[in-house]
């Protein structure tokens, strides 16, 4: 019927084929020939049954998401799936691949479901800031029960084939040839005969509702949104579903769905979609890849270990070189050990487990690394101890090998320069625990190959980490970022605000934590041991560690964590300690308030997001974006600081950046051009 359907027969059983690569997303062009099919084929009185299939790697995998904002083009999602439920002959939706967001609504309005054993469904919108928009509300609880359905949704993740067979989505899971399956099952259901009730008249998952635990539920995960409007009204609209008549929850459904489609959260949230998949992007042409197969790391310690436990977890064969047997011994026993509470708390299996234990080699000999075609030194953050790393590694390394580095802030440059192979080495800036955390800032140096440069790329989304390109100075993209908020930190102490009252100020504005219990977290010394190495102070933090206050790990830094607990308890010692050094430095204590807080360390941190892009660090604000979201946890629904200032207003930033410039004469607070030009244009365009 069109380029992006194909409608074709076995029999009496009429197979609808969607073919718009690569995730046969329900586009216009792909709604328009299947509603015209399938009023066809409903007044075919030669067809006795239905099955709507997709070409490639995948079922319908969602929405087009570039129409959401602009005037809907009929026939929406909505009218198709209101069609199929006029449908009197059997539908069946025969998936593979994954049944996301409206590929699974689409699949709703069939009377049955069958899938193939690798297939995955589920109803993410609500990571886009919305929630589902054409009756996944109000469907999906007919089927799984309300205690499901709003688990899945309010969580966005996808579930299994033989769970959602178990749970009452799927009605039939097949292996081999999935659409000869369906064709047979759509012609046995056929000729058993009808009727057959549309979903949207079951109510089998309604009937076991307990609201009360629904409630209970529904209430714990709101707290768990901080701030995020799109998970608290999924809970309402899979509620409606319960109490309310099923055209009344549809509309109910459609108008949260219209509200949040038009919010600045969920255009934060569709704005950081679409920049994840831009950030990894290399400008100019695609280069050919070289490629990587087996992978080394040097240092089984915290931050090695856990590099090798991602390549692992992606499926790569690891090599993990440590100084002495004793050292190895210790890095292997804390993977063996993280693996273990991975089972245990059902996350992961005991033979996946074996599996990826049996992916690891260990050795103290740099030899052992002569087959490795990417090695990721993870030693010590010392510009000494890297270089002797890479003298090493020259000897040891074959041709071609890449040579990366994982450092936060040393000269990759000057790494590169002190071997004869610069072409092969770049950065990789794993985030801690790096096993877990799923940004990796890619840092090309000024002589990394291309090829070099693809291949890591590629190699991220294997591993599934979320990569962003960036270029060399201190700190990259995110930690030189981070020193121009926590610039102004110990002034705010200083002059009167509580390590409490910051952290506070930051929770209430979305992110999940201050800066000062993240730097309990991380470990003060960290911090203390780079402005050492840099000829820098910091009075109340280098004081703090001068006697032991390192944080989490020995019980007191900013905040005292009693018996191991990781609760943060305000300390009148550290308050005391604050009061002390103001007097020493003839700085009257005033009260701060939450917006000073806030324009003093997260205005300065757009500032210096501008400098960057300026100097060509990033290629695009929005990567900029990943790197925070992803990394840092700056909140999700103000989607990254560079958007954030968008919405702000780059003017107001301005104005209140050179008040501060004025009254401190501090360099942090003098606006860069880039966002003056943003206040003047309204886009970061200049800094692409």
């Amino acid at each position: 019927m069109s380029d992006f359907l194909k409608v074709s027969r076995d029999g009496d059983v009429a197979i609808v084929i969607i073919d718009n690569p690569p995730v046969n997303a329900l586009s216009f062009h792909v709604r328009e020939p299947l509603m015209q099919a399938l009023v066809e084929l409903r007044d075919d009185p030669s067809v006795a049954a239905i099955v709507i299939a997709c070409a490639g790697r995948t079922f319908v995998a969602g929405a087009d998401i570039t129409e959401f904002g602009k005037p809907v083009q009929q026939p929406e999602l909505r009218a198709i799936v209101a069609t199929l439920e006029t449908i009197a002959k059997p539908t069946i939706a025969a998936i593979h691949g994954t049944a996301l967001g409206g590929g699974l609504e689409l699949a709703l309005g069939c009377h049955f479901r069958v899938t193939d054993a690798g297939a995955k469904l589920g109803l993410p919108e609500v990571k886009l800031g919305l929630l589902p928009g054409g009756g996944g509300t109000v469907r999906l609880p007919r089927l799984v029960g309300a205690l499901k359905a709003l688990k899945m949704i309010v969580s966005g993740a996808s579930i299994g084939a033989e769970e959602a067979h178990a749970a009452g989505l799927v009605d039939a899971v097949f292996e081999g040839d999935l659409t000869t399956h369906a064709v047979n099952f759509a012609r046995e259901i056929a000729r058993k005969g009808g009727p057959f009730t549309p979903v949207r008249d079951r109510d089998e998952g309604l009937k076991t509702t307990d609201l009360a635990a629904f409630d209970t539920e529904a209430a714990d995960l709101a707290k768990k949104a901080r701030g995020l409007e799109a998970p608290i009204a999924c809970a309402q609209a899979v509620r409606n579903a319960v109490t309310l008549h099923f055209d009344e929850a549809l509309a109910a459904e459609r108008a949260l769905f219209v509200k949040l489609v038009a919010s600045d959260q969920s255009r934060a949230q569709r704005h950081l979609f679409f920049a994840e998949r831009e950030a990894a992007k290399i400008p100019g042409k695609d280069f050919i890849k070289r490629r990587i197969a087996r992978v080394g790391v040097i240092g089984a310690g915290t931050m090695g270990g856990g590099i090798a436990m991602a390549f692992a977890n992606g499926g790569y064969p690891v090599t993990l070189l440590e100084t002495s047997q004793e050292a190895l011994r210790r890095g292997l026993a804390t993977i063996d050990k993280n693996y273990a509470v991975s089972v245990t708390r059902g996350s992961l299996t005991e033979d996946a487990k074996r599996q990826r234990l049996a992916r690891f080699t260990g050795s103290t000999d740099y030899a052992d690394l002569a087959d490795c075609d990417l090695i990721v030194e993870a030693v010590f953050e010392d510009m000494t101890v890297k270089k002797e790393v890479f003298g090493r590694l020259e000897a040891a390394a074959k041709p071609g090998a890449i040579l990366a580095t994982n450092t936060s802030y040393l000269d990759i440059n000057e790494i590169a320069a002190s071997t004869s192979r610069p072409q092969d080495v770049l950065g990789l800036h794993f985030f801690s625990p790096a096993n877990v955390m799923k940004l990796l800032e890619i840092v090309r140096a000024e002589k990394t190959a291309p090829d070099a440069l693809a291949a890591v790329v590629d190699l991220a989304r294997r591993i599934g980490k979320v990569a962003v390109v960036v270029g060399v100075c201190h700190g990259f993209v995110g930690n030189r970022m981070l020193a121009a908020r926590g610039a102004e930190s110990e002034a705010l102490l200083l002059e009167g605000a509580t390590p409490r009252q910051v952290d506070q100020a930051f929770t209430d504005f979305g992110w999940p934590m201050g800066p000062f219990q993240m730097g309990d977290l991380a470990g003060l010394d960290i911090g203390w041991r780079n402005r050492k190495a840099r000829g820098q102070t910091a009075v109340i933090a280098d004081t703090l560690c001068e006697q032991g206050r390192f944080g989490q790990k020995t019980g007191r830094g900013y905040y005292l964590y009693e018996a191991g607990a990781r609760t943060a308890v305000p300390d009148p010692e550290v308050e005391a300690l604050i009061r002390d050094k103001a007097a020493e430095k003839g700085i009257a204590l005033r009260a701060v308030g939450a917006e000073e807080i806030i324009e003093r360390t997260l205005y300065p941190l757009v500032n210096e997001g501008a400098r960057i892009l300026e100097e060509g660090i990033a290629a695009r604000a929005s990567d900029i974006d990943v790197v925070w979201v992803n990394g840092y946890g700056f909140p999700v629904g103000k989607g990254g600081p560079m958007f954030w200032a968008g919405l702000e207003g780059a003017a107001k930033i301005i104005e209140r950046l050179e008040y501060w410039h004025q009254r401190t004469g501090r360099q942090v607070f003098k606006p860069a051009p880039l966002l003056k030009r943003m206040a003047e244009t309204g886009s970061w365009e200049a800094g692409e």
